[in-house]
């Protein structure tokens, strides 16, 4: 029998599964794309001042300001690439899915809302706090793309998958829209700029963690896919599949050229995104040239 999807009989837990880009995508859009590189990097600079060389210090190490935030994220992509093959077995092999997708992305929200505390010296802890919320969101991104398979049917991917994209545009889009018009009227309504990005900081968070409780209370847990293999572990497993596919890479030459391509277009969209803000802040913070 057709497993109806968004028009039919599993629509409650399509909308559900959907409503988890939503919710997550207020992290991308307000903290990684607009408000926490400038801030982070306003509050390195001022650090900076105290020393001659007009460098931050974090454990001793030198660090320009405006260098703080695509260290972070470089960091966070880097553990990214460690951890998420194990999750990607457990996705696969344990009936675990919804529990520790809910687990990463509580853990997540949290650590994006904690945001508002980064103030002062505190610079360092927004950039712990932003490697934490970035390496939990994309963990839970690993569950919730393996729900995928079980609320469509095969025909029906392409738009539930496009439809959980839309929403988390819409979604994220949204908050940003608000955090703007918020920060653009911050003098009009008394509240100081610092505060005013701390605020929306952690509305990124509260938002994640508040539409992610649509996603729990309508999406189903499922069994595993597969049973793990006798005397293995998760770790292997992971790493092992990871294994297979690169060498398997070899056998289709096109597919290896595609996602090497993507890589590269992928990886550079991603590194424009997360320091346009900062670049721009920097931009517009210097003097304009003389006409002469």
């Amino acid at each position: 029998m057709k497993r109806q999807t968004i028009d039919g009989g599993d629509r409650r837990e399509v909308f559900g599964w959907a409503m988890y880009d939503w919710a997550n995508s207020a992290f991308s859009t307000t903290i990684g794309t607009v408000f926490l590189g400038p801030y982070l990097a306003s509050l390195a600079a001022q650090a900076a001042k105290v020393n001659p060389d007009g460098m931050a210090r974090l454990l001793g190490m030198p660090i320009a300001p405006d260098s703080f935030m695509p260290y972070c994220v470089s960091l966070s992509v880097g553990l990214q690439v460690l951890f998420l093959p194990i999750l990607g077995a457990i996705a696969d092999y344990s009936h675990l899915r919804k529990s520790m997708m809910r687990a990463f992305a509580m853990l997540g929200a949290v650590a994006a809302a904690a945001l508002f505390f980064v103030s002062g010296q505190l610079w360092w802890l927004g950039g712990l706090l932003f490697i934490v919320a970035n390496l939990f969101f994309g963990a839970s991104a690993v569950f919730y793309n393996s729900f995928l398979p079980d609320i469509a049917a095969e025909e029906d991917r392409d738009r539930v998958s496009s439809y959980g994209w839309a929403m988390g545009y819409l979604g994220g889009g949204l908050l940003l829209l608000l955090n703007l018009v918020f920060y653009q009227f911050r003098g009009a309504l008394g509240v100081p700029t610092g505060l005013a990005v701390r605020v929306n900081l952690a509305s990124a968070g509260l938002w994640w963690l508040g539409f992610s409780f649509v996603t729990w209370a309508r999406l189903r847990t499922r069994r595993a896919r597969r049973h793990l293999p006798a005397g293995t572990s998760y770790l292997r497993v992971g790493f092992g599949q990871l294994r297979s596919t690169l060498r398997d890479l070899k056998r289709v030459p096109e597919t290896l050229k595609f996602l090497l391509a993507y890589f590269l277009y992928n990886d550079g969209i991603q590194t424009v995104i997360a320091v346009s803000a900062t670049f721009a802040a920097a931009w517009a913070s210097k003097p304009a040239p003389s006409p002469w």
